[in-house]
Formats: structure tokens, sequence, C-alpha cells
């Protein structure tokens, strides 16, 4: 695990409450090193969307801790108000549903909105658009409206528009939720060539094995479990107390025997 010196990202005992007085997240200490893949686990209501939520910003609303009290650090400098624009050059957010980041009339449009606002020039936009749906398997769709695409085609597209900014740090919220086998198999390909920080939220514990080496077990807004991922997930007391049932391929013989 990193020490704050070494992280991309670090958490100093964040907690936030929302509106209701519901306390979603509760002292949260954690240290993302560059180029790490974690993954943030636990049942539904847990706090994982809430978490990833704060790691560019989108997250405390309407506005963002002031210098003196910031909890999130991204590459060493504080998620503040005057920090956002270069924290969001840094952290692209997937978000669960694609039709939440999708909004242009071509893909080609969509993948431009980053890089535009980044204000890159005419060649450079063009050439970001091009790499980041070569990456993603989209370049034949560059002309299409998202909304005649399949879901495992729009969430790729989203990824295309988040690689177009080429951020450092890639945060996903639930990524494999309504996709068939092909799509999940594609979207993990192309998750596993990103050479930088991976943060991803997620109840696809296969998922967690094929890509991450780290596990954040979250449950009641609090962190009940980290470290390695396969001592993580294979450990029944740890996933049984916490909602969540040990991978098939992590189960023991004598278990997977009693279970058929």
């Amino acid at each position: 695990m990193a020490t704050p010196e070494q992280a991309a990202i670090e958490l100093r005992q964040l907690s936030f409450r929302y509106p209701n007085g519901r306390l979603a997240l509760d002292s949260i200490q954690c240290a993302i090193a560059g180029s790490e893949r974690l993954a943030i686990v636990g049942p539904s209501g847990a706090g994982k969307s809430t978490l990833l939520m704060h790691l560019n910003g989108l997250l405390p609303a309407p506005s963002i801790s002031a210098d003196d009290d910031a909890q999130v650090f991204v590459q060493g400098q504080a998620v503040t108000r005057k920090r956002l624009h270069e924290v969001r050059r840094q952290v692209g957010f997937l978000f669960q549903d694609p039709d939440d980041q999708l909004f242009c009339p071509t893909v080609r449009d969509d993948v431009a909105f980053g890089p535009l606002n980044l204000g890159l020039d005419r060649a450079e936009v063009i050439a970001r658009v091009e790499s980041g749906l070569a990456a993603v398997g989209m370049a034949d769709c560059s002309a299409r409206n998202p909304s005649e695409l399949s879901t495992g085609e729009r969430k790729r597209v989203c990824l295309a528009g988040i690689l177009a900014c080429q951020p450092s740090i890639l945060v996903l919220d639930e990524p494999t939720s309504n996709l068939d086998p092909r799509a999940r198999r594609q979207l993990l390909q192309i998750l596993k060539a990103f050479s930088g920080t991976l943060i991803v939220a997620t109840h696809d514990l296969d998922f967690v094995l094929d890509l991450c080496s780290r596990v954040l077990v979250l449950e009641s807004g609090k962190v009940q479990a980290d470290g390695n991922t396969e001592r993580i997930l294979s450990d029944p007391l740890i996933m049984d107390r916490h909602g969540l049932e040990v991978p098939w391929r992590l189960r023991s013989p004598a278990r997977r025997a009693s279970e058929g």
C-alpha cells in the first residue's frame, strides 16, 4: 500500500453526511499508489458511489471544501474549489449509467467534448478523439448517434471520452452492470491496457479478481477490510460478515462440493 508521499489519491479521515442526516462515509483513511488497481466492494448502500464522487470533486455538493478542511488529495494536491479544473483533468470518472455522460448528437462529438473543454487546438482534439475511439474499439462508430448503440457500446464511448482527456487516474462506478459477457470481456481488456491508477466500485467480484490487486471492503460508510484481492475475497469470515460471497473459483474444494 502507498504511503501518503507516494499516493496518487489520499483520503484523510473522509466523512460525509447527506442533507437528510444519513452518514454515508465515516472517517475513511486510505492512500492509493500511482498505477495501483483498487476495487471497492461492499453491500448496496455501503457508500461506494459516494466515496467515488469525492475523488474528482462531484461531492460534496453544492461546493467543495476549502483549503483548510480538505479531506481528499490528488497527486498531493487538495481537492478544493479552486483546484477542481485541474483535479478533473487528472481524474476521469465513468458513471454507472452511460446515459449520464452522453448528450451529443454523435459519438465523435461526445468524445471530443472533454478535450475541447481542455482548450486544446483542433488538430489535437481530432487526434485524441481518434485515439480514444481506437482504444475502445469504436472507431467505426464515430458518426453514429449514441442512442443507437448497445449499453456496452455506450459505456465504451464514455470511456473513450475519458481516455481522450488523458487522465492519470480512472474511477469507475459499476462498470460491468448491464453488460453481456462479450462486452464485459472487451471492457476488461481495455482497462488492463490502462497504465495509470484505477479505482473500481463493483459487485462483480470475478471482474475484481481479473483486474485489481487490492480490495477495500466498505460497509456503513466505514472501511472494514483492506488488502490483497485474493486474500480478502477468499476469506469467508470477512465476506459473510459484510454481505458478500466468496467467488466460486476461490472457494475451497469442500465448500464447492457441499454447494453442488
